[in-house]
């Protein structure tokens, strides 16, 4: 039981910029309400049981909230990608699993809406942005996770199709995604032998795996699918061969977007519900927060959730411009995840022991900010993406 009520947050102001019209204003709107009303009543219950909110998914697809940064003429929302992360960032504030699996799929997008034929496109696409499909992406293994030129999953191109083998680690969706991105190899070492094929789940000869156990964010299903002679047709193949690194590299910037914009959620979460504790919390005839110590922390935490939502921001109009976005996806992902696993260790030293219990929900978000530490690249990946573009 808690000791203390927390007074109600105040919702932060709407944004403003170029990017922010009437309809992304509404849409934001929409986001807001489906996050507080569909969300938040459930989160705990979900996570607690390592449930998979499949249910919700198909609801913010049918609100439109699985195709934002794509083209409207394939049913996406064509919103830019500044608008896609404040949305991500909404939906992180009430349900970091939510707002990941809301990234995956959208990024299990990425590689048929840039790298497909228009045939391709009009026959897959629709179904996969209106969110009546749920993506995933296939990409390390046990032996290759950021360094994806040591991939070893073949696919080796016989009459009519591919015949893929190998294992495939750390599958977010995996088991409840309806298609996988598979990164493989279909031609010799090296980047250049790197293709994509897009694969139905249901294929024969696609194994998910025993699901992981996870410190955190359980309620979305990660595992190892091995791939055991799966059979894909070769006009599921993505790009021409050998186009599977390029495709990546656009996959992983965009991915380190998501990644941050979750993570500033999850800090700005944090944060709240930190400044509310303290705002209530009595200790000697006062509250908390009229304390130096503490108050000086809250500070800190306030500055550093800005300056990350800043980075963040900063690259994603840079990837709206058509900039080169690399080095500054690398900054965002790298000081965004830092600041969500500090914020939210903050926030539970702002609750003190209360902090430290499942009757608030600061521990976990304590325990899921480390995972956006670790996915789409490690900190020191992104520090040497970083130093490397110096």
């Amino acid at each position: 039981m808690t000791t203390t009520s927390a007074p109600a947050r105040r919702p932060r102001p709407l944004p403003t910029g170029p990017a922010w019209t009437e309809e992304a204003i509404d849409l934001l709107k929409l986001v807001r309400h489906l996050a507080a009303a569909e969300l938040a009543p459930r989160v705990e219950e979900y996570e607690a049981e390592a449930a998979f909110p499949r249910d919700l998914l198909r609801t913010l697809g049918r609100a439109g909230l699985l195709g934002l940064p794509y083209p409207q003429e394939y049913g996406g929302g064509g919103q830019p990608y500044e608008v896609y992360l404040t949305v991500l960032e909404t939906l992180a504030q009430q349900w970091l699993g939510v707002a990941q699996s809301v990234n995956i799929h959208v990024l299990s997008c990425y590689g048929l809406a840039a790298f497909g034929t228009d045939e391709q496109r009009a026959a897959w696409l629709p179904d996969m942005l209106g969110g009546e499909l749920l993506g995933a992406n296939c990409v390390s293994e046990a032996e290759a996770g950021s360094d994806i030129s040591a991939l070893r999953t073949t696919a080796v191109l016989r009459e009519g199709g591919y015949a893929v083998n190998g294992v495939k680690s750390w599958v977010s969706h995996a088991g409840a995604a309806d298609y996988y991105n598979v990164f493989c190899r279909t031609g010799g070492d090296g980047v250049r032998g790197l293709s994509l094929l897009l694969a139905p789940a249901g294929t024969p000869g696609i194994r998910p795996q025993a699901l992981e156990r996870k410190m955190g964010v359980r309620s979305s299903p990660t595992a190892q699918i091995v791939f055991d002679g799966a059979e894909i047709p070769e006009e599921r193949r993505i790009g021409r061969p050998g186009k599977g690194f390029l495709i990546a590299m656009g996959l992983f910037d965009r991915g380190r977007l998501g990644i941050a914009a979750c993570a500033v959620g999850l800090a700005q979460a944090a944060l709240d519900y930190a400044v509310a504790y303290a705002k209530t919390r009595q200790q000697f005839g006062k509250a908390i927060i009229t304390f130096q110590g503490l108050g000086f922390l809250l500070a800190d935490m306030a500055t550093q959730v800005a300056a990350a939502r800043s980075l963040l921001l900063d690259a994603a109009r840079r990837l709206d411009a058509g900039e080169p976005v690399s080095a500054a996806a690398a900054q965002a992902k790298l000081f965004a995840t830092d600041t969500a696993m500090r914020v939210t260790t903050d926030a539970v030293q702002v609750l003190g022991g209360y902090g430290y219990v499942t009757d608030h929900p600061t521990e976990r978000w304590m325990r899921e900010a480390k995972l956006l530490q670790l996915i789409e690249g490690t900190n020191q990946i992104q520090r040497l993406v970083i130093s490397t573009s110096l």
